[in-house]
C-alpha cells in the first residue's frame, strides 16, 4: 500500500524533512501510539517551541507592558516585535495592515461584529458554509436594524452558488455599510472558496471579512495578493502552542469605519470621571481590551518562524498528497453486498478543498452509524477524530438534508421552555459528521492507521458495534 501511495504521489518524496521532524519534535506521538487527526481543532506543538519560550521566560524579567518601567519596555518590545513577524509571516504591508491581538479567531470576530457600523439600510453578507463566531456576528448586525443575506451552499460538494452570490454582491449598491463575510477553507467540509470573491465584492463597494483560521496552517495567504479588510487567526491551529492568543488584521483604510462601542484598561489615552469622557489609543492598543496575553507573544513569534523554517508551501504538499490518498481510498471501501462504507460531504478530490475530510459512516444495511460512536471508537484505538456539525451549522444542514421546517419546530416558544425541554425537542437535529483534518506532523503509518480502523466497519451492522445504538440522540453542546 505504502510503495502505491508514493508511486502515486512522487511529490511526497519531497517533504521528507516532515518525517524527520515528527521523529525529533512530535516524537511523543509514536512514544504514545497515538494518531492524531483533528488538526483543524488544534495543531500539535513541536518540542523546540516549547523549550525556546521556556528559555526566554527562565532567563527574562518582562512586566505588563502597559507602563514605561524597564521590564515594561522590553516586554513592548517583544509585543511590536510580534506584530511585525504577524505581518511578515502573511506577507502584509505595514504600510496597509496592522495586527490587533485577541485570545483567539472568535474574540477577532467579535471585534468586527461589535464595531462594524452596521445600521439601517446596511447589509451583512455571508456564506451559509461559516463558523458560529462568524453567523454570530448577524445579532449585531440585526439589532442594529442591517439586513442579513445567505449565500446558501448545495450538496454534495457544500460548494456556494455562484449565480446566488453574484446576486447577492450586485444588490443594495446604496448601501451605507456592506459586510461579506465567508471562510477560506471551510472548517467542516474542507472546501476553499474562492480568494478572488474579495476583489469581485470589493468592487461593488464591499468590506470584506476573509476567516482564514482553517486555511492558514496549511495554506499560503499572502495579502500582497488579496487584499480583505479583516482577517481572523487562531495561533494554535497553525503550530499548536501557544492557546489564548489569535489576532485580527485590518487594512487601514477600513480602521476608520470601526466605531468601538465602549472603552477598557489599555484601550485609551485618556479617561475622566468628572466629564463622562474619553479618548481611544490609535491604532490596535484601541481594540485590545485591557491587558494582551503579554507573556504568550513571543511564543507566536517562536512558533510563526519554526513554520517559515519548514516552509508553508512543503507544509501543503504533504497534507494535500496525503488528503488525495484518503479521497481515493475511502469512497472504494463496500461492504460485500456493494454498499458503500462511507459518505463523503464535500468536494471527491482535492480540486478546491483542503486536507480537512467530512464523512459519516455506513452499516451494511445502508444505515447511517452515529458520528459519536465512531468517533468513541476510534479514541479507543487512539485515534483522534473529531464528531459533530464543528460550530458549522450551514454546511452540517445541507449535508444532511435538514430543511428549515425542520428546524424552526425546535425554536417554537423556545423562551418558555427549560433547557432540558429544548435538549429533548432538538435530539436528531444535533448529529453531524466524523471530521478527519490533516496537519504537518501526519505521516504515512497514521493515514494507514486510519484506513485500517476504517476496514473494521466493513460487514457490520450497527447492532453489532460494541457501543451498538447507545449514542442516538447524543447531543453536541453549542453546535
Amino acid at each position: 500500500m505504502h510503495e502505491a501511495f508514493l508511486e502515486a504521489h512522487p511529490a511526497f518524496a519531497t517533504t521528507s524533512r516532515l518525517d524527520d521532524l515528527r521523529a525529533t519534535e512530535y516524537g511523543r506521538l509514536d512514544a504514545d501510539g497515538h494518531v492524531y487527526l483533528d488538526y483543524t481543532g488544534g495543531g500539535v506543538y513541536a518540542e523546540c517551541q516549547v523549550r525556546d519560550h521556556l528559555a526566554l521566560l527562565a532567563t527574562r524579567v518582562f512586566g505588563n507592558p502597559h507602563s514605561r518601567n524597564l521590564t515594561s519596555c522590553a516586554m513592548n518590545q517583544f509585543v511590536e516585535e510580534t506584530r511585525a513577524d504577524v505581518l511578515r509571516f502573511f506577507n502584509a504591508s505595514p504600510d496597509e495592515y496592522l495586527v490587533i491581538f485577541t485570545p483567539n479567531a472568535t474574540g477577532a470576530l467579535k471585534i468586527v461584529g461589535e464595531a462594524y457600523p452596521f445600521g439601517p439600510g446596511s447589509v451583512f453578507a455571508l456564506t451559509a458554509d461559516n463558523h458560529n463566531s462568524v453567523n454570530g456576528i448577524r445579532e449585531f448586525a440585526r439589532h442594529r436594524g442591517a439586513v442579513v443575506r445567505y449565500v446558501p451552499i448545495v450538496a454534495p460538494d457544500l460548494r456556494a452558488q455562484p449565480d446566488a452570490l453574484a446576486r447577492i454582491l450586485a444588490s443594495a449598491p446604496d448601501a451605507p455599510h456592506k459586510l461579506f463575510a465567508y471562510p477560506a477553507q471551510s472548517n467542516f467540509s474542507g472546501v476553499q472558496h474562492p480568494l478572488d470573491w474579495i476583489a469581485d465584492a470589493r468592487e461593488q463597494g464591499w468590506d470584506v471579512l476573509l476567516d482564514a483560521a482553517a486555511f492558514a496552517p496549511t495554506n499560503r495567504l499572502d495579502l500582497s495578493l488579496v487584499h480583505p479588510d479583516f482577517v481572523d487567526i487562531s495561533f494554535y491551529k497553525i503550530f499548536g502552542y501557544p492557546t489564548g492568543v489569535g489576532c485580527l488584521l485590518v487594512r487601514k483604510a477600513t480602521l476608520p469605519k470601526l466605531v468601538k462601542p465602549w472603552y477598557a484598561g489599555g484601550t485609551i489615552t485618556f479617561s475622566t470621571v468628572a466629564t463622562e469622557d474619553h479618548y481611544l489609543s490609535p491604532g490596535p492598543a484601541a481594540f485590545e481590551d485591557g491587558t494582551v496575553n503579554y507573556l504568550s507573544l513571543p511564543a507566536v513569534s517562536i512558533g510563526l518562524s519554526f513554520i517559515e523554517s519548514i516552509g508553508i508551501d512543503l507544509i501543503h504538499t504533504r497534507v494535500m498528497c496525503l488528503a488525495d490518498w484518503l479521497l481515493t481510498e475511502l469512497p472504494a471501501l463496500r461492504h460485500a453486498n456493494g454498499r458503500p462504507l462511507i459518505r463523503l460531504y464535500g468536494p471527491p478530490t482535492t480540486d478546491g478543498r483542503g486536507a480537512t475530510l467530512q464523512m459519516n459512516f455506513f452499516d451494511r444495511d445502508g444505515e447511517r452509524i452515529d458520528c459519536y460512536t465512531t468517533e468513541r471508537l476510534a479514541s479507543a484505538e487512539h485515534i483522534s477524530l473529531r464528531a459533530g456539525c464543528h460550530c458549522n451549522p450551514g454546511a452540517r444542514e445541507s449535508a444532511l438534508g435538514f430543511s428549515k421546517d425542520d428546524l424552526e419546530a425546535c425554536f417554537l416558544d423556545a423562551d418558555a421552555i427549560t433547557f432540558d425541554q429544548f435538549r429533548r425537542r432538538i435530539v436528531g437535529k444535533t448529529t453531524g459528521g466524523l471530521r478527519l483534518s490533516i496537519g504537518l506532523a501526519t505521516n504515512v503509518a497514521d493515514i494507514a492507521r486510519y484506513l485500517a480502523f476504517a476496514r473494521t466497519f466493513l460487514d457490520t451492522s450497527i447492532d453489532e458495534l460494541p457501543e451498538g445504538r447507545i449514542s442516538a440522540g447524543c447531543v453536541e453542546l453549542g453546535a
